[in-house]
């Protein structure tokens, strides 16, 4: 077993965590752009506002399986078929109304009760992309085929992650996915289930209380610490980064901009709402079909905010998984629809 005293004393020589990263990144502000600091601060508070349900409803979730032991009847409602999981999980999540920040305190309410990581990669790459209020403004503005076809790529990248994850689920990119965080718990916990036997009621035993009010809180100032930064950066990157820079690449036909809309949307602050318009207009102006697509699909799935909260929650091999699986998918949907369209 790895040495976890020395390993964190390693790491905080030189990392300051992320709580460290947002008090220096509030004060470069404060010093030279005093004027955008309460509007940063505001911007933040209000993203974590809009994802304070789903934080409370994975926190609750994750503290409840560990304090009444139920979190081994969950997992094995995970267990089956894996291909049939894949699919539904893709399915699921091509129509969830939870965009790529939303969705994590999900996944990891899902990693942390071991349910096969192949499903959560389906469903994690699926659900960002498309629920039935994108569908309706993308139809509106773009046109009912993009959204269609929006949505068949969200489900198909979904079913090429997660199939791609079970057919590699042996060897030891895939082995236990979960980052270690040992010092707070995170989101897996470090704790040993109570027993097989799950007790409902466990606010009856003191240490089933203990449990339920320590998992609690740490799985709270986990997500809390790292969607707070990745918030933070993507106001900074939507007041310093124009839209229209970022963009400016993808003109013209041919493979090349489907290409550079998947490398140029990965990275992109945007998510689904605030792309439509920006595409339409692009699209107006000579962008291909294919590129829109490659960059929506990309962008959607691993803007930077989103990628920052990945990066907490898994290993590097599985963060780079996922880009890929990204990247690859946004290509395949950018070319088969720069072909129908």
């Amino acid at each position: 077993m790895t040495d976890i005293t020395q390993t964190q004393s390693s790491a905080a020589r030189w990392n300051p965590g992320a709580w460290g990263v947002i008090a220096a990144i509030l004060l470069a502000i404060a010093l030279l752009a005093p004027e955008t600091l309460r509007e940063t601060i505001l911007f933040t508070l209000k993203a974590l506002g809009n994802t304070a349900p789903f934080i409370a409803f994975a926190v609750i979730a994750v503290a409840y399986l560990k304090a009444s032991g139920a979190e081994n009847l969950l997992a094995r409602a995970f267990e089956g078929n894996p291909a049939r999981m894949i699919v539904m999980a893709a399915l699921l999540g091509g129509l969830s109304p939870f965009c790529s920040c939303e969705v994590i305190p999900f996944i990891a309410a899902l990693l942390a009760v071991g349910a096969p990581l192949g499903a959560v990669m389906a469903f994690w790459l699926a659900s960002p992309l498309m629920d039935p209020a994108m569908f309706a403004i993308t139809s509106g503005t773009l046109g009912f085929e993009f959204a269609l076809a929006k949505t068949v790529a969200a489900v198909g990248l979904g079913m090429l992650g997660g199939f791609g994850v079970m057919m590699a689920s042996n060897t030891a990119l895939f082995a236990n996915p979960l980052r270690e965080r040992p010092a707070v718990g995170g989101c897996c916990g470090v704790k040993q289930p109570f027993s097989a036997q799950p007790v409902w009621k466990f606010w009856q035993d003191a240490d089933r209380r203990q449990t339920f009010s320590s998992t609690a809180w740490e799985n709270a100032l986990f997500l809390t610490k790292w969607l707070t930064l990745a918030y933070l950066i993507e106001a900074l990157m939507l007041r310093y980064i124009p839209a229209e820079m970022i963009a400016g690449v993808l003109g013209g036909t041919g493979v090349m901009p489907v290409l550079l809309g998947a490398l140029v949307g990965a990275p992109a602050y945007l998510n689904g709402y605030a792309a439509v318009p920006l595409v339409d207009a692009l699209l107006t102006q000579g962008m291909s079909q294919g590129a829109a697509m490659s960059f929506v699909i990309a962008g959607g799935v691993s803007c930077i905010p989103a990628a920052i909260a990945v990066w907490a929650l898994v290993k590097p091999r599985v963060f780079a998984a996922y880009l890929g699986f990204a990247l690859i998918g946004a290509m395949i949907a950018g070319l088969v629809w720069q072909a129908i369209a």
